[in-house]
């Protein structure tokens, strides 16, 4: 990716997860998508980001994060105080 995210802005790609409950049953997406937080990879980290990143996987807040198309790329915008868990 050769555009730069600035400040504390990360550019991510959702993970496709598959959630298996405690007793091995395969969650469905609707179940999925009920999840507040989800796993990503980092594309690339912007300007003022330290300690993530590209490449790094992560579990952020997606009720805080936007998609942008970007070099005809579909993409996850957070910031990086969204960021809750590197992987």
């Amino acid at each position: 990716m050769r555009a730069q995210p600035i400040g504390n802005y990360i550019v991510v790609e959702d993970l496709k997860e598959e959630i298996v409950s405690g007793s091995g049953l395969i969650l469905s997406d609707k179940d999925a998508s009920s999840m507040r937080y989800k796993q990503a990879v980092v594309l690339k980290a912007g300007t003022d980001v330290k300690f993530i990143k590209e490449g790094d996987k992560i579990c952020y807040d997606k009720g805080r994060s936007f998609t942008m198309i970007i070099e005809e790329k579909t993409c996850t915008i957070i910031l990086k105080d969204d960021v809750v868990v590197v992987l």
